[in-house]
């Protein structure tokens, strides 16, 4: 019996019960005994009174993919899809991650991190800067600081979400995201966002945002993407599927910007699309992800 772990009790509820959804749908097509599980933050006294031997973790942002349902089940010897506790913990805070990408001599946009109750550390980067909280997903409380008299009202809306803020130069460039499915880079996506910036409303809202697949890469730009982003999955331990965001600038240089490994799986979601890319239908994606 499979429980589909979905809503929590994040910024990003709305789509993880969608997604949920059509993961649940997609087992019960192929026959598979499952059942849903809106875990609202406090009823996992529900979710332990029911029988089931492993969990598909449709659950985004805090709760879900910051280690702490992760750990519940692991403690009970529960089998679960995705990252373990800990990579999902250090994956879901962006200072972290930028951290051990750093160590590993990956591409990475100069940064700090500013917390509530301390002053605001020495920016030595060049505006514009990006600000957001370290603990969030699907670009939510992110501001883009044009001027150092904004960053105050940025750091503000940031620290809403989180004590840590993450103020980062600022690239302009063209955004791609490289999804990972047990160990194999799939097909890179070019991501065209006509608000600006690839934000919450674009990602789930808008449909003027284009996903390019092919991406328009030349293929040994996007091997070369493909093996960065294997890289940067491997170096923070994350296993099964995941996804990993760049941009690329004007002049062809690469930075990372983030890893999920509790990605979308909704009609707008960008490992269905990319899976289909590579001829894996939406119900065989779900089976992989399920028995890796």
């Amino acid at each position: 019996m499979i429980a589909v772990l979905m809503g929590g009790n994040s910024a990003e509820r709305e789509v993880s019960l969608e997604s949920g959804e059509a993961v649940y749908i997609a087992l019960k097509t192929q026959n598979i005994e499952c059942f849903k599980f809106d875990w609202n933050g406090d009823n996992l006294a529900d979710l332990w009174s029911k029988k089931f031997d492993q969990a598909f973790i449709v659950l985004h942002g805090r709760g879900g993919e910051d280690g702490f349902i992760q750990k519940k089940l692991e403690d009970r010897n529960i089998t679960y899809t995705g990252s373990d506790s800990r990579s999902s913990k250090n994956c879901m805070n962006k200072a972290t991650t930028k951290t051990i990408w750093k160590e590993n001599d990956l591409p990475l946009a100069p940064s700090v991190v500013s917390n509530a109750n301390e002053p605001i550390p020495s920016i030595t980067f060049p505006l514009p800067w990006a600000v957001k909280p370290t603990l969030e997903g699907s670009s939510i409380g992110i501001s883009k600081v044009t001027d150092q008299s904004q960053l105050n009202e940025a750091l503000a809306l940031a620290w809403k979400y989180d004590q840590n803020a993450l103020i980062e130069r600022w690239i302009e460039g063209d955004e791609y995201t490289v999804s990972i499915l047990n160990n194999k880079a799939l097909p890179v996506i070019k991501i065209v966002a006509n608000r600006g910036f690839y934000d919450y409303k674009s990602k789930y809202h808008s449909d003027d945002t284009q996903y390019l697949c092919p991406c328009g890469l030349p293929e040994t730009d996007e091997k070369h993407l493909q093996s960065i982003a294997l890289r940067a999955f491997k170096a923070m331990n994350a296993s099964n599927w995941g996804r990993v965001d760049f941009i690329i600038d004007k002049n062809q240089k690469i930075y990372l910007l983030e890893i999920n490994t509790v990605p979308g799986m909704t009609s707008h979601s960008l490992v269905p699309m990319a899976a289909k890319a590579e001829g894996i239908s939406f119900d065989e994606l779900v089976l992989n992800i399920l028995n890796d």
